[in-house]
């Protein structure tokens, strides 16, 4: 890999670090992250995990568009995720119990990844600025996690479409239509009378 691309894909993750985190990354701190970095260039439709697979390797996402889903017995699939830039992307369980994943994770347009093992990820975690980061990044999932499993429950599928363009507008022209309403749940045909209901106000 070219060795100013990888300086701009470190960059960018020390960058996240120091956004997400009140301690500063010192000098040791940054040679021991690019000793246990690991750089991945995914092409489009090109598994990062696999049903089944353990997941060994947690990713930060530099540049492009994943997403995470489960494929049902009838061979439809249910979007559990959809993933950006500087979103974190991984099945975490498998990851840190060591279990095989129930899902599959790809790159939906061409991506560029910064990989750790569980290992070096537990060794990241010594550096202050990281597990601070880390931290505060976990609150905030699991804290979407609960809103999301709660607007499932209690919102009707225009409300959750609606919020869904008011936090994720970047959704709706980096993914395609099927993926969007799997994500919320609803088939492509609901999405479609929504959205141009929605237009027509």
């Amino acid at each position: 890999m070219d060795s100013y691309f990888l300086s701009d894909m470190h960059e960018a993750f020390f960058s996240y670090i120091r956004s997400k985190s009140t301690v500063p990354l010192t000098d040791e701190d940054i040679d021991l992250l690019k000793s246990i970095m690991v750089s991945k260039k995914l092409k489009k439709r090109q598994y990062l995990l696999t049903e089944s697979e353990i997941c060994r390797q947690g990713g930060f996402i530099v540049k492009g568009a994943m997403r995470q889903y489960s494929v049902d017995e009838k061979g439809d699939e249910h979007v559990i995720q959809l993933l950006l830039e500087h979103w974190w992307v991984g099945d975490r369980e498998s990851f840190e119990k060591e279990t095989p994943s129930p899902f599959f994770i790809d790159a939906w347009e061409e991506s560029d990844l910064i990989l750790f093992t569980k290992d070096k990820f537990d060794m990241m975690l010594r550096i202050p600025a990281a597990a601070e980061m880390t931290s505060n990044i976990s609150t905030s999932h699991i804290s979407a996690l609960h809103k999301r499993v709660s607007d499932t429950m209690s919102l009707t599928a225009e409300e959750r479409y609606e919020n869904l363009m008011r936090t994720h507008p970047e959704f709706f022209q980096r993914f395609p239509q099927h993926l969007i309403a799997s994500y919320l749940g609803i088939t492509k045909e609901t999405l479609s009378r929504i959205r141009h209901k929605a237009i027509k106000k």
